[in-house]
């Protein structure tokens, strides 16, 4: 069997890796990324080579006065901007900003990892089989002398199975086969957040390093840019189903349900998908953000198709926030708050009051913000 995971909304799953400001050159709305080793060999029967190295080293991007032509002659990949307007933004943007996350890729080209496939499976599953006292088990956990690493992993073993019993050894997937370079844009990315007006909230969109602007002047807010897969590309790869484990006599061992298969594995997955559009269309409408009601209001629509044809919706990748990784969706819950008290990443988000979370990764499209990144469908092919 294959797979075929079908981008809904602009897709990164990367390898960790950036493309540095010194490893590429704006020029024609387009990232032009230089062969660096191309560049050396050359400069290397010269005397310019000390200037250039000089730069790499010092400078926070390369000046394309002097060094503009690499970007037209020695250019390796050539990823146009989504936009030709986000050219300007990125001749403003300094710092983090101009780091620019790229989509995984290996010897033949880039590829989606299967482990994004069944990592985002494995979520919607968890949140499937949450029972009470689960969280109050966490919760405990973490507040130990000593806290666990993975606190929430008694609690991932009792809703899939510990070890050899875990659900999820029923499927597999493997890394797709490699896609055109063609599919690939440089997206811009904003963050926005949510700004407390009297008894109201506004939409504001975050500066680097701290603070915000309103909403309704996004242009002066820090962009960021990533390489994305563009919506309504298509990734295929293996997919294999170990029916051997749904003998009765195994299923029994196992002690899985009779109802368990693919069917339910996707139906979970779509029941986490809805529970975060549902939060991601409150959290619209708090902000006042018509582009994204619509493009949330396309991908529920999706959800309710998928559901119809044995498919299901995933969120997947980077950019997705806390929502996307997390089997808990109710985050006013008392005992979920106390758990995220105990990391200091989230203590001072919490001390707000606010909403949790109150930013949002919004894809800008033609220039307008209109999306959420990562939003995929998933299909098998037999």
């Amino acid at each position: 069997m294959r797979y075929r995971l079908t981008c809904l909304t602009p897709l990164l799953v990367g390898d960790g890796r950036k493309l540095a400001p010194i490893d590429y050159m704006v020029w024609k709305d387009q990232v032009n990324v230089l062969d660096q080793w191309r560049i050396f060999r050359l400069l290397a029967k010269g005397p310019r080579l000390d200037s250039y190295l000089a730069q790499l080293k010092n400078a926070e991007k390369l000046d394309f006065a002097t060094w503009g032509g690499f970007a037209q002659n020695f250019a390796g990949r050539r990823i146009p901007f989504e936009n030709a307007a986000y050219s300007a933004y990125w001749n403003r943007a300094a710092g983090e900003s101009l780091h620019i996350p790229t989509f995984a890729t290996g010897a033949s080209g880039p590829y989606l990892p299967g482990s994004a496939i069944k990592g985002a499976l494995r979520t919607g599953m968890v949140f499937s089989q949450w029972r009470d006292g689960m969280l109050q088990d966490v919760l405990a956990r973490v507040k130990t002398e000593r806290m666990p690493r993975r606190p929430a992993e008694s609690v991932e073993e009792q809703a899939l199975g510990a070890g050899g019993t875990n659900k999820m050894r029923f499927v597999s997937a493997g890394d797709s086969a490699t896609v055109a370079t063609g599919d690939f844009k440089i997206y811009m990315l904003r963050t926005s957040t949510l700004q407390p007006r009297g008894a109201n909230f506004e939409l504001g969109w975050k500066q680097s390093p701290r603070g915000a602007v309103a909403g309704a002047r996004p242009d002066e807010s820090t962009p960021s840019f990533a390489e994305m897969a563009s919506p309504g590309t298509v990734f295929r790869g293996d997919w294999d189903e170990k029916t051997f484990f749904l003998q009765p006599e195994v299923r029994k061992s196992m002690r899985w349900p009779e109802s368990f298969g693919r069917a339910k594995i996707f139906e979970a997955v779509n029941i986490y998908a809805a529970g975060v559009l549902a939060l991601q269309r409150q959290y619209a409408s708090l902000a006042g953000m018509g582009l994204l009601d619509r493009s949330l209001d396309e991908l529920e629509q999706r959800l309710a198709a998928a559901r119809q044809n044995g498919t299901c919706l995933i969120s997947m990748g980077w950019g997705g926030g806390l929502l996307a990784k997390s089997a808990w969706l109710d985050t006013t819950n008392t005992d979920y708050r106390q758990i995220l008290q105990q990391f200091v990443i989230y203590n001072r988000a919490l001390s707000t009051n606010l909403p949790f979370p109150k930013t949002r990764r919004i894809v800008f499209l033609n220039n307008r913000p209109a999306t959420l990144p990562g939003w995929a469908e998933l299909a098998i092919e037999e």
